[in-house]
């Protein structure tokens, strides 16, 4: 009978991450404790969101204080918080229904506005989730406008 090998994997699971993901896991780390201590308070979330935004550089600070905006006067039973360090807006169970996510985050050309699965979006057997964002102009105002609305309903 042969002997089989016992030795354990040694590799330490903070070496298993990216950096970009230990500061992902990290932030939140932190937006969970954050949550628990505000206990779904709108003004926490509200400050949290805005400091979140205020980090942000140029297009992707403009774009998510527009979103932030219009998520805010056309969605207002949502409850705005942070998702991995970023604008993200929940229902009353703290499930999140969308977010925004800069196109720093991953040195894409653009920026991300994205549905969770409980956004009411369902169209069919296939509809989008996410959406690239350079600028926000009108239209692209009014489409989120549309879908936001539609995500809650």
């Amino acid at each position: 009978m042969q002997a089989t090998d016992t030795k354990k994997n040694t590799k330490k699971a903070s070496d298993r991450f990216s950096t970009e993901e230990k500061a992902a896991i990290k932030a939140r780390a932190q937006e969970l404790k954050a949550e628990a201590n505000a206990s779904k308070n709108r003004k926490e979330g509200e400050k949290t969101v805005l400091a979140a935004i205020a980090l942000l550089k140029d297009n992707d600070h403009a774009i998510a204080k527009r979103l932030h905006e219009i998520i805010t006067a056309n969605a207002p039973q949502l409850l705005p918080k942070t998702w991995y360090g970023f604008p993200a807006y929940a229902n009353k169970d703290g499930k999140i229904i969308c977010f925004f996510q800069a196109a720093s985050k991953f040195s894409t050309r653009y920026a991300t506005f994205g549905f969770q699965p409980d956004a009411k979006l369902d169209d069919g057997n296939m509809w989008p989730a996410s959406f690239a964002l350079q600028k926000l102009t009108a239209v692209e105002e009014e489409r989120i406008i549309a879908l936001v609305k539609k995500a809650v309903s």
